[in-house]
């Protein structure tokens, strides 16, 4: 071995080639690789059209890292040589350039500076929600539907921003996209904030909802790079959940009070909190562990000269075809022909819809039979933010079961579906008060209070429910867990953005009660899914090609670690074989 080859390390990065989303699960990787050969398996991969292919191709093209390059020859060389194989490099052990590795603080802040960022967007997502009024008095629209687009077309950004920011993070790295995404947020709220007329100021809000949606697309990503161990990674992930829960709970409050100035100055208030969000983007760090060591490599070309130097994400096929062939519809598929993608994002997407349908419910609830103005019926969805809070401390008491139950050696707490699956079994009884709660209460003879206090136990399940399945999600799919998350992103914003323009014909038509006891009565038929999951989950799990994909590159790594740790061993036997004596040592000092 090389002395550039021993200071190839163990590589955060599962798959090789083909496109396929990574997570940062130590492996050993294949020293050398030949070019040609990589673009004559790649090739194949442009036909895939269905997840069987495309899992299948997969396995083939890992299969095949372990044979002898092709025949091919290039220009100048000997037809009967192989072509140069590539060098590949890795992370050491213990790197600590590779983010798992990072100090704590600087972990803390990657993660706060995600967050700072997930919360400029979620907040940004509901401004306009407080200002209708105003927006209506100052373009002299008064068209309802209308009124509720500056709203639900920010999340058609949602819908469409995934499709561009989440490949491009994966080939160029997760601080550049973010701040690419960042300045176009920023760029289109100004733009928002002095729009000429409605049509503008709608134009201009689905370019801030493309730009936020990175945000939503790649922190889930981040919170993978620098936590590797599950429980961490859990507890990140629960952080994250948290700030798009209380994002858009502040929108509502902050432009109704600051909309009687001027029906610009919610924009203006968003604008505001991203200008102090920028600083924190010049000093945060690359997350991305292939990215990384494609900046290593570069590095290592220059210093040394060797162009055979290369980072395995360098090798990955991004062209057009491909791209559109086989990554961009794996989603698609995945909510197609994976049980468990479907239900849960049919589960999430009915969650999410419902949060965004009460920005469109409360006007007519607080402001009709209650008489709040804007700022107070924008304080209204605090207690939203209360059950939240609740939320995270159920997670972190059921994080402390498991972990317990685990030390035990509890037979349940190595099910993969106990592991998650809990919480959002408790979620769904929450939904079903909250719902009958609220619709049944909102009375003029019953206190305001009342009615307002649903909010807590939607706060609870919402947060319980979406850290339960997106978490349940990245356990069961890991390296596919990418294109588990852009499904279950892409049908949710889909809800979010179309069921609110039902809210108001709705609660009109059926009145406030049976309005709301038909949302729950839909909400206690969804309550069986994680039910289903953890009976049959098992069973869903090894029937889907993806995981039985994941499965067998888990016994891969496992053979592969075992070779290592042998080959390490049978070096320091002959290091030690070939060291001096103690004596002899002695003996050639004194001569």
């Amino acid at each position: 071995m090389s002395d550039l080859e021993k200071t190839y390390s163990r590589e955060q990065h599962l798959q090789l080639g083909d496109g396929l989303e990574r997570v940062n699960t130590p492996r050993l990787l294949i020293h050398s690789r030949s070019r040609s050969h990589l673009g004559e398996q790649s090739s194949h991969s442009a036909q895939l059209r269905v997840n069987e292919e495309d899992v299948d191709a997969q396995l083939e093209l890992e299969k095949e890292d372990t044979k002898s390059p092709s025949g091919s020859c290039s220009n100048g060389s000997n037809p009967m040589q192989p072509p140069p194989a590539n060098r590949m490099i890795r992370f050491e052990i213990g790197d600590p350039q590779q983010p798992n590795n990072w100090s704590q603080p600087k972990k803390i802040f990657a993660l706060f500076v995600a967050i700072m960022s997930v919360m400029n967007s979620t907040m940004n997502s509901s401004l306009a929600a407080g200002a209708t009024a105003p927006i209506s008095a100052h373009f002299g629209n008064t068209n309802e539907a209308q009124l509720i687009l500056p709203t639900s077309i920010y999340l058609v950004g949602y819908v469409i921003g995934p499709i561009i920011w989440s490949p491009i993070s994966e080939s160029y790295g997760r601080k550049w996209t973010m701040i690419t995404a960042f300045a176009v947020f920023t760029i289109f709220s100004i733009c928002s904030a002095v729009s000429p007329n409605f049509a503008a100021l709608v134009i201009f809000r689905l370019f801030v909802g493309i730009g936020g949606s990175a945000a939503i697309s790649v922190v889930g990503g981040i919170c993978a790079d620098v936590y590797h161990d599950p429980r961490s990674r859990g507890r990140s992930m629960a952080i994250f959940m948290a700030a798009t829960t209380f994002g858009p709970i502040l929108g509502p409050p902050v432009s109704g009070f600051v909309s009687v100035v001027s029906w610009s100055w919610p924009f203006w208030v968003g604008v505001i909190l991203s200008g102090a969000s920028w600083p924190l983007f010049v000093f945060f760090p690359e997350t991305y562990a292939p990215v990384i060591l494609k900046h290593r490599a570069r590095r290592l070309r220059k210093e040394t000269g060797d162009m055979s130097i290369t980072a395995p994400i360098e090798l990955e096929r991004t062209d057009f075809n491909h791209i559109v062939t086989v990554v961009l519809t794996r989603p698609l598929r995945m909510m197609c022909f994976e049980p468990l993608v479907l239900f849960t994002c049919l589960y999430l997407s009915y969650a999410y819809a419902i949060f965004y349908i009460s920005f469109q419910s409360y006007p007519l609830i607080f402001t009709g039979i209650y008489g709040f103005n804007a700022g107070e019926q924008g304080l209204a969805f605090l207690p939203f933010g209360v059950g939240a809070i609740i939320a995270a401390g159920i997670y972190m008491l059921w994080d402390a079961i498991l972990a317990r139950a685990q030390r035990l050696d509890k037979a349940w707490s190595t099910n993969e579906e106990m592991r998650r699956l809990p919480l959002a079994c408790v979620a769904g009884p929450f939904f079903v008060i909250t719902l009958f709660w609220l619709g049944w209460t909102a009375k003029k003879d019953i206190h305001w209070i009342v009615p307002l206090l649903s909010g807590v136990p939607f706060g609870i399940g919402y947060l319980c429910l979406f850290m339960a399945l997106l978490n349940y999600l990245v356990d069961a799919y890991e390296i596919f867990a990418a294109s588990a998350m852009a499904a279950a992103s892409f049908s949710r914003s889909s809800f979010g953005a179309v069921l609110p323009f039902a809210a108001k014909p709705l609660y009109r038509t059926l009145g406030v009660a049976w309005a709301s006891s038909l949302l729950g009565f839909f909400s206690v038929a969804l309550c069986v899914i994680p039910f289903v999951f953890i009976r049959w989950g098992d069973q869903m799990r090894q029937k889907s090609k993806f995981c039985q994909y994941l499965a067998q590159k888990k016994r891969e790594e496992a053979e592969a670690r075992e070779r290592e740790i042998a080959e390490q061993s049978s070096e320091d036997v002959e290091m030690l074989g070939t060291r001096p004596s103690r004596e002899e040592v002695i003996t050639q000092e004194k001569c």
